[in-house]
């Protein structure tokens, strides 16, 4: 299958301020003006992942303009589970933003659980009112029951990620998994976001490898809901 365009929106982008990551918001939405992309989910980790922000630094996103060089800004998170229904970030906080990612990391709490306790927490989350997608669920590190979970996504409209960098840069031994999500997400009707996972400004909005393993599934345009900054304020509930 054939899309008519790359998705306007990059719901899944790590600033400086991740402790891993190169590169500053303002250099990211000139990078993402260049290219064309009209939207970014500014989306930092969690102050639960070693190298993190402090929690401060996602109630400081109020200084962050909603549109740098023509490009709308999503003041967001990729908070880490750290348990059943538990996020690293309370909920004071997470009401203030505009998007909410949820995603198991290694050395936040959560490691070697086995698949019925990830899947058990991450049920539980999807059922969370302000986490809208779930990043990276394809990771091997944290295997899962992907039928239960893609399930609950199309029940709860929870996207499940179809995350570019696990097919090419992180996560190895992830890309099997992402398949099997993928073709369940075909079958089951759920909602997907395709995110960069960018850790530099270079890498924002590159989507060419999960775009490929989505159209050759069969998974409908209509799914992917960042496929147009209007389809994506929708999905978020913000306003345009």
């Amino acid at each position: 299958m054939l899309y008519p365009s790359a998705p306007e929106a990059d719901l899944h982008v790590h600033t400086v301020a991740s402790g891993h990551a190169y590169s500053t918001i303002g250099e990211i939405a000139l990078e993402a003006a260049r290219k064309g992309v009209k939207m970014v989910g500014m989306t930092d980790h969690g102050p639960g992942l070693p190298g993190g922000p402090h929690s401060y630094h996602f109630a400081a996103l109020r200084f962050v303009p909603e549109t740098l060089h023509g490009v709308r800004i999503l003041r967001g998170i990729e908070a880490n589970i750290l348990g059943v229904g538990q996020l690293d970030l309370e909920e004071a906080l997470l009401e203030r933003l505009d998007l909410v990612m949820a995603g198991f990391h290694e050395d936040c709490g959560f490691d070697d659980r086995g698949e019925a306790e990830n899947t058990r927490a991450l049920l539980a989350l999807m059922e969370h009112p302000r986490v809208k997608v779930i990043a990276h669920p394809g990771n091997p590190n944290f295997p899962l029951d992907y039928e239960a979970v893609v399930c609950k996504g199309a029940e709860t409209r929870t996207a499940l990620e179809i995350n570019n960098s696990s097919f090419c840069i992180s996560r190895r031994g992830s890309s099997g998994n992402c398949r099997e999500i993928i073709r369940l997400c075909a079958r089951h009707g759920a909602p997907v976001t395709v995110g960069s996972d960018a850790h530099i400004a270079q890498g924002v909005g590159e989507f060419d490898d999960a775009l490929m393993e989505l159209g050759a599934v069969g998974v409908k345009w209509e799914q992917v809901v960042n496929r147009s900054t209007d389809s994506a304020l929708e999905f978020l509930g913000l306003p345009r």
